[in-house]
């Protein structure tokens, strides 16, 4: 990762290399030191551990995918000093089993379970809370804004994706909350790093009861990929109504367009908008809902930093939006049973420029939390073909366990 004003060097070495040299001046005083020593001694050592099998069979593939892998993170965060914490964190993928191909890897024979093998240094990270309603992070770290659409951490996979950002949060007015962060350079899920100069703001405001009002401006300048500049500014509107006891009837509405930024001096104007009405009742949801990323000319709508997984479908036929645009037309149940969550999903894809048919998909999950540090969980995806040849028929299958404290 580079950083143009301090001779490109990387971002976390920096935050690293300032943060001693504070520390060094502090501990000049005797009692300052023993107050730093006491933050650096009485924090908090946290363990993510996660095992998860997953098959893919998919047409056209000589042999179906199977993965077994063990992701395991360790990490601390200090205690404060003055309002000032660090946090570390180092995270390692191992395969136990490795019949399956990675973006751009060399077995072709099995289709792609995008989580490669590896080590890294995951989160690096000092935060400054001495200021009311104000939070402050600067380093490798975590960033997803509000439900991870347009930019999130892709946490379903073993190797999230992070940011090496200053990152600000505040809730100085009342009923408002406020984050911006410079990304310097992104940390993908594959181990590739891509640097940035990318501003990313996003503003909520919950004054109106049950209702949530967001704008954003999300700025990214790829720094070697001038095609893949883009500004995306939108809104969304997310409530509930309560029409009797133990029923709510829930609603969003969101709209965003993309356009050109820094080096990309396309013409081309994608948008992007969603309709999404629901009702609960007792402990069931149901959402309906119509997401489209639009058509412009030669472009469609794309969405490079978002939790993409989480959206048009789980088989992940649609981590890029394909030229001639994506509409997903959706039903979602959501419930529980004996503490077992479970959820199910129904997409039909289509082209927003000619309404081709892109297939469809059925997803299935069953999730069970036993305490606070562990949990389990079984996960479906089949996506049926539609008139779109790239892509084919593809089921995969997840099992997991997880320890976390």
């Amino acid at each position: 990762m580079k950083v143009k004003v301090i001779q490109k060097k990387q971002l976390v070495s920096t935050v690293a290399m300032a943060s001693v040299l504070v520390c060094g001046v502090m501990m000049g005083q005797n009692a300052m030191a023993a107050g730093i020593t006491e933050a650096l001694t009485g924090g908090k050592p946290m363990v993510d551990f996660r095992l998860r099998a997953e098959t893919v069979d998919q047409d056209g593939a000589k042999e179906d995918a199977t993965a077994l892998t063990a992701r395991t993170r360790i990490g601390y965060m200090s205690g404060a000093y003055s309002g000032l914490k660090g946090f570390f964190e180092f995270e390692n993928t191992t395969a136990l089993i490795d019949d399956y191909n990675i973006p751009k890897g060399l077995k072709g024979e099995y289709p792609v379970v995008a989580d490669p093998e590896g080590s890294e240094v995951n989160q690096a990270f000092l935060s400054y809370g001495g200021v009311k309603n104000l939070l402050v992070k600067m380093g490798r770290q975590r960033v997803i804004l509000d439900n991870a659409r347009f930019v999130g951490n892709v946490g379903w996979r073993q190797n999230e994706q992070t940011y090496d950002a200053l990152l600000l949060n505040t809730t100085a007015v009342k009923d408002l909350s406020a984050s911006y962060a410079f990304v310097d350079q992104v940390n993908t899920i594959v181990g590739g790093e891509i640097e940035t100069d990318a501003h990313l703001l996003n503003v909520s405001y919950k004054g109106v009861k049950d209702t949530k009002i967001t704008g954003y401006a999300y700025m990214i300048d790829t720094e070697a990929d001038a095609p893949k500049d883009s500004q995306t500014i939108g809104a969304s509107i997310d409530g509930k109504v309560a029409i009797g006891e133990g029923t709510k009837m829930m609603y969003g509405l969101e709209y965003a367009q993309m356009s050109e930024y820094a080096d990309n001096e396309s013409s081309d104007s994608p948008a992007y908008y969603k309709v999404e009405l629901g009702a609960k009742v007792k402990k069931i949801t149901v959402k309906l809902g119509h997401e489209v990323l639009g058509n412009d000319g030669g472009s469609s709508f794309q969405t490079p930093l978002a939790t993409k997984h989480k959206f048009n479908g789980w088989a992940d036929k649609f981590l890029t939006t394909p030229t001639d645009g994506l509409v997903d037309t959706y039903l979602t149940a959501v419930g529980k049973v004996k503490g077992v969550k479970l959820l199910a999903t129904y997409h039909m894809f289509s082209s927003d420029k000619g309404g081709d048919d892109y297939g469809s998909e059925l997803d299935l999950l069953a999730v069970k939390k036993f305490g606070k540090n562990y949990s389990a969980g079984l996960k479906y995806a089949t996506y049926m073909e539609g008139d779109l040849a790239a892509k084919t028929d593809t089921s995969k299958l997840w099992l997991w366990g997880g320890i976390k404290f």
